[in-house]
């Protein structure tokens, strides 16, 4: 399991707008990358548009914001679009960065098991390594959360 301080790990990955994103590419800024379970879901919505609301103040600080699902571009690209989203979505749909990141964990759905996106959140400084993170996140407030250690 990753922890403050290691190496974020690597990816590359389609975005909502067909572009291939690559972490290693913000190199020199922080990234916020954040996990989340499904588009267009209560919370998944609440959270992304929290980023999208502070953005400004985030980028003030040269700041990234990235939102990973297991959602596929078009689905992205209408949740995107329905909720006026400012930033990249990727595409996870094999899993790779989801297990990179070890954020695939075991839920109970109405009494079954399914596998699914712990909702987490992994601050990654300009250097590359992780900083902070945040597992399981809570909806409320977590952005001005992290807005408070990028202040400091």
């Amino acid at each position: 399991m990753l922890k403050v301080g290691d190496t974020a790990p690597d990816f590359s990955a389609l975005a909502d707008d067909e572009t291939t994103v690559t972490l290693s590419a913000f190199k020199g800024k922080s990234v916020v990358l954040y996990f989340y379970p499904k588009d267009d879901t209560p919370g998944c919505t609440i959270e992304s548009c929290d980023f999208r609301d502070s953005l400004s103040r985030l980028q003030g600080g040269d700041v990234v914001v990235l939102g990973v699902s297991r959602d596929d571009v078009k689905s992205h690209q209408k949740f995107k679009t329905k909720y006026s989203l400012n930033f990249p979505l990727l595409a996870d749909t094999d899993e790779n960065i989801c297990t990179l990141y070890d954020v695939i964990v075991e839920k109970n759905m109405f009494g079954k098991k399914v596998k699914g996106i712990e909702r987490s959140t992994f601050l990654i400084d300009t250097h590359g390594n992780i900083s902070h993170i945040w597992r399981p996140v809570k909806v409320e407030g977590h952005v001005d959360e992290i807005l408070s250690i990028l202040n400091k």
